[in-house]
């Protein structure tokens, strides 16, 4: 098996290997053969996307078994490509054939019942069977670092190889380029950091633990926006979807005429659905395709994308992305008077209802930049409800003239909750943010864990360090977006185990609206508060860590403890419990033996906070 040569050729088509896709795949997908493709993409690419196809497909497969199966369809596919070309059997769908080797191999139990149907519902099983939930593969585990050094010099590709394995199985939803662009880094970890071990003065392990991080970066960062886009396409339809779209295209490209921005928004909603199903395939073909279009036309696009449709082909849709909203047309005028004000908006409205709307939004977004696209569509939701309420009337201009009260108070309203979270947390910095998001979130989901508690608000924390700092125009975006994806998480995690009827609400009923939601939910009065047990609060000599990191840790669990004993505890009882503790703790940490200090003033220091709470 020659399965070395499949790895080295992995190495170096991260950066390539879309560059050889066809520029209209949607429109030759039924003309484009196995041998064309691999013609295309050449032999070394083909080996690389069907090795992680294979692994995304068959997770439960081993490492063998995938390097098998993409030897074997790249061989079919030279042949095709040599000179059977013609045949019947090369000019199956790509997809068709994959299924086909996978269905041929033996020692794979699971895919019995799939492969006994025939396409289109062979496919859709398999489909079915993609599982993304942690857990499901045990944790990669990361070797010993003189070990994996060793292992690199003596086999560098294979080692390589088993990476990208590794991290397609477990992330089966996520782009092959993406995962090809982290194995690219993974190898050139290896290479520092092994080869820094000739120097005895550097440290082997903290050098993998400082690159690490960079490494998977596009995994976690890549792997949460799709399964973000996924969620909201799932729950909510193709119609939330194309909305978001359309608010998000028309900010970054303010030039573009309506008809251009909703063929991207068509466009990229076709991706999305088959990225989302699964069909990795035409996922990662739909997404070349409309990175194409946006690049070879610039000129009605953005001036601001030059750079990025120079860089290569792997780089260039994170760029697009986070480039700059391009500059708003200079004739463009600052309202949309004629959505109110013309007479026959509501003969529109009834005949052509979702265009209507559409072009609204479109519109009201590529004038407001400073908006995030969540408030675009609560904005335009507030449009649709003033168009069903006043066309009924007589007078719909008196009517809708009304409305614009409503968004002014919406906009003040929003942008008040924004600037008092900034000032919050201007004022108290990152440690005493967070614990107020403790108290807030643990009193509306105490049903979540301290882990998660923590893992949210401190996301959340984050995010007010990164966007409190920039101008106003760019405070909504930044904060709203990147809060949207935290509470997107939230709403995942609700779906695999219920947390409250209040999240629920908020979770299911308005995509647009799941901020406002969330930031209204009162605590959750059918909570059964926990008991005081001998082990809900513990104090111990850790206490005394002059690591402030660990320390504001474990006094955020205690914090997050004490709200789940006393949900309805008072700013006032909390000051009073918080002043008992830290007193506590300065006596104990001075103590020669402070672990005795501890065992003798921690019961006494929960007697007193019990009187305290029932005051």
């Amino acid at each position: 098996m020659n399965w070395r040569t499949i790895i080295y050729g992995m190495l170096s088509v991260s950066l390539t290997v879309v560059k050889a896709l066809p520029r209209s795949y949607r429109d030759i997908e039924e003309k484009t053969s196995i041998g064309q493709r691999f013609s295309q993409l050449q032999e070394n690419n083909f080996k690389a996307i069907a090795m992680i196809m294979f692994a995304q497909y068959v997770q439960g497969g081993t490492f063998g078994k995938a390097v098998k199966m993409a030897e074997d369809v790249a061989d079919f596919a030279k042949r095709c490509a040599a000179a059977a070309r013609d045949s019947p059997a090369c000019l199956k769908p790509l997809d068709r054939i994959f299924l086909d080797t996978i269905c041929q191999e033996e020692d794979l139990p699971t895919f019995t019942d799939c492969c006994a149907k025939t396409d289109p519902e062979r496919k859709d099983c398999f489909l079915s069977l993609k599982n993304s939930s942690r857990g499901f593969i045990s944790p990669f585990e990361r070797p010993n670092a003189e070990a994996a050094c060793k292992n690199h010099s003596q086999h560098p590709h294979p080692l390589t190889g088993y990476f990208i394995y590794e991290i397609s199985r477990r992330h089966p939803f996520l782009y092959a380029p993406t995962i090809l662009s982290v194995a690219t880094r993974y190898d050139e970890m290896m290479k520092n950091c092994c080869g820094s071990a000739e120097h005895p003065t550097r440290n082997l392990e903290e050098c993998f633990r400082r690159q690490a991080p960079k490494v998977v970066k596009p995994v976690k960062e890549d792997g949460l926006r799709q399964e973000h886009t996924c969620g909201i396409l799932k729950k909510f339809g193709e119609r939330t979807l194309k909305a978001l779209k359309l608010a998000q295209i028309s900010q970054k490209f303010p030039k573009a005429d309506f008809a251009t921005v909703n063929k991207l928004v068509m466009d990229i909603a076709n991706m999305h659905k088959d990225c989302c199903r699964g069909d990795m395939l035409d996922c990662m073909q739909d997404r070349e395709e409309i990175l194409h279009y946006v690049c070879t036309n610039q000129d009605i696009l953005s001036s601001k994308i030059k750079k990025c449709c120079e860089k290569p082909l792997l780089q260039r849709s994170e760029c697009i992305v986070n480039a700059e909203n391009d500059d708003k047309p200079a004739d463009l005028s600052l309202h949309v008077r004629e959505f109110i004000e013309d007479e026959g908006i509501c003969e529109r409205f009834a005949q052509e209802k979702d265009t209507h709307l559409a072009r609204f939004l479109y519109e009201y977004s590529r004038r407001h930049p400073e908006f995030s696209a969540q408030m675009l569509l609560r904005i335009g939701k507030g449009y649709e409800d003033l168009l069903e309420e006043c066309c009924k009337t007589g007078a719909p201009g008196d009517c809708c003239s009304r409305g614009e009260e409503e968004l002014r108070k919406h906009i003040y309203e929003t942008e008040s909750v924004m600037k008092t979270s900034c000032d919050i947390y201007k004022e108290k910095g990152d440690y005493y943010f967070q614990n107020e998001l403790l108290l807030s979130f643990t009193k509306k989901m105490p049903q979540l864990t301290s882990a998660e508690l923590m893992k949210f608000t401190k996301q959340m924390t984050t995010i007010g360090s990164k966007c409190c700092q920039l101008s106003q125009d760019k405070l909504l975006p930044c904060a709203e977006e990147n809060l949207d994806l935290v509470l997107g998480e939230i709403c995942r995690r609700h779906l695999t185990d219920p947390i409250n009827p209040g999240v629920c609400h908020c979770c299911s009923s308005s995509y647009a609206f799941r901020r406002p939601c969330m930031g209204k939910l009162e605590p959750d009065e059918n909570y059964v508060p926990l008991s005081l047990t001998p082990g809900l609060f513990t104090f111990h000599e850790d206490l005394c860590t002059t690591e402030e990191e660990k320390l504001q840790h474990k006094k955020q669990e205690l914090l997050i403890n004490l709200i789940k004993y006393k949900p309805q505890i008072t700013p006032q009882q909390l000051a009073s419990v918080t002043a008992a503790f830290a007193a506590m703790r300065e006596l104990c940490c001075r103590e020669e033996n402070r672990e005795a200090c501890f065992v003798k003033e921690g019961p006494e220091l929960i007697t007193r906070s019990e009187k305290m709470l029932s005051a």
